[in-house]
């Protein structure tokens, strides 16, 4: 008979409310072909152990923040080390890109890191994970409980087609256009214990849920739900694990930006919030978060249960408008600059399918998205 007792899932507070944490996923390349390379472990052992994470693909070179008190730090952080990631990687024949997949690349020839939580993650999901030759940005909110992550939770969950969309860098799959803004995500769809979450109504729920999956082995630790949005209790933390990997830098801190903005007026008008808006359905989140895939900024997404909709872009800039006075205070103000350019002149998907269109040639999307790693900034013209 199973034991019917709850584990209690302690959630570490952070020592800083709306503290923030990045990670950063980035495609290792072989300097002259500009086609994935196994040789991150090359480079990791030349860079900062606290900074520089290995990841499941061995073409795969994780970045990861100190924890920040606002974006000005998380810039620092993240300056710092993709230059020390440039100066490495050219020492050793090899360059870097930050697009959520590489436009050429087969999933097929992708070598797994040696490690027996890889083994153990390839043995039970087989062919699932060894496609997921893919590249996300994470931003972590440090949370000061349990029941505060679950609320902030579900506010992010209205906001994750509009977040996705301004992050979309994946248009094209194992040298196919897939005629999707973002097809990365749909990497994970599949997977039993990842894509949308389950939502629950609080922090005990969220402990009788946690324990249902270790009771049923669906799980065997936090680690395994990959959610889009998931509650990182050792950390103290809510971590949005949906977008794509930026192209730039200028567009990753613009986006986290644009969260930790939303997060700081979340603070200040929850209660607002929650008195002035229906809920919305699980599947309305999965419809929308469809819509940004497919249409990214151009999507129409749900905003009522009686299906009124909106378009994202116009969603996007209105509430961009409210969020100018935090940024003045905040002093952001350079970030959502970047972030109206996005929805003025288009995200790295929509540049990487023009430039193919011009060019009928994946060789210069290539390039062009390595040229927008190196220079840090999105190449619009």
């Amino acid at each position: 008979m199973q034991d019917s007792r709850l584990i209690e899932l302690p959630f570490t507070s952070s020592q800083r409310a709306l503290s923030l944490g990045v990670e950063l996923e980035l495609q290792v390349l072989d300097q002259q072909t500009l086609l994935l390379t196994p040789r991150a472990a090359e480079m990791l052992a030349q860079v900062n152990p606290e900074t520089f994470k290995e990841e499941f693909f061995q073409s795969t070179l994780e970045i990861v923040t100190g924890v920040c008190a606002d974006v000005q730090a998380v810039e620092h952080d993240l300056t710092t080390a993709l230059a020390q990631a440039r100066q490495t990687s050219a020492g050793l024949g090899l360059a870097l890109s930050s697009t959520g997949t590489h436009p050429l690349a087969d999933y097929r020839d992708r070598l797994i890191t040696p490690s027996p939580r890889y083994n153990e993650l390839t043995d039970r999901n087989q062919w699932l994970i060894r496609r997921m030759a893919v590249y996300g940005m994470h931003v972590h909110l440090g949370m000061t409980s349990g029941e505060e992550c679950i609320r902030y939770n579900y506010f992010f969950m209205s906001f994750l087609p509009h977040i996705l969309a301004l992050s979309a860098s994946s248009p094209f799959w194992q040298g196919m256009y897939t005629g999707l803004s973002s097809c990365r995500p749909t990497t994970y769809e599949a997977m039993p214990t990842a894509g949308m979450p389950y939502l629950v109504k609080d922090w005990p729920e969220f402990e009788k849920l946690y324990n249902f999956l270790l009771r049923s082995k669906a799980i065997q630790s936090m680690k395994d739900l990959w959610w889009d949005v998931r509650p990182n209790p050792t950390l103290g933390t809510l971590e949005l694990r949906f977008c794509d990997e930026p192209a730039s830098l200028a567009e990753a801190l613009g986006i986290v930006a644009f969260i930790h903005l939303l997060a700081q007026w979340f603070h200040e008008h929850e209660e607002e919030w929650v008195s002035t808006r229906t809920p919305l359905k699980h599947w309305i989140f999965r419809e929308n978060k469809w819509r940004a895939i497919r249409y990214g900024l151009d999507a129409e997404v749900v905003v009522t249960r009686n299906g009124k909709t909106k378009l994202l872009r116009k969603d996007i800039a209105e509430w961009l408008k409210t969020l100018r006075p935090y940024a003045a205070r905040m002093g952001y103000e350079k970030y959502l600059t970047v972030i109206d350019s996005i929805l003025k002149h288009g995200t790295s998907s929509s540049r990487q399918h023009n430039v193919f269109m011009k060019s009928n040639d994946l060789g210069a999307v290539i390039r062009h998205n390595v040229e927008e790693f190196v220079s840090g900034v999105p190449q619009w013209s």
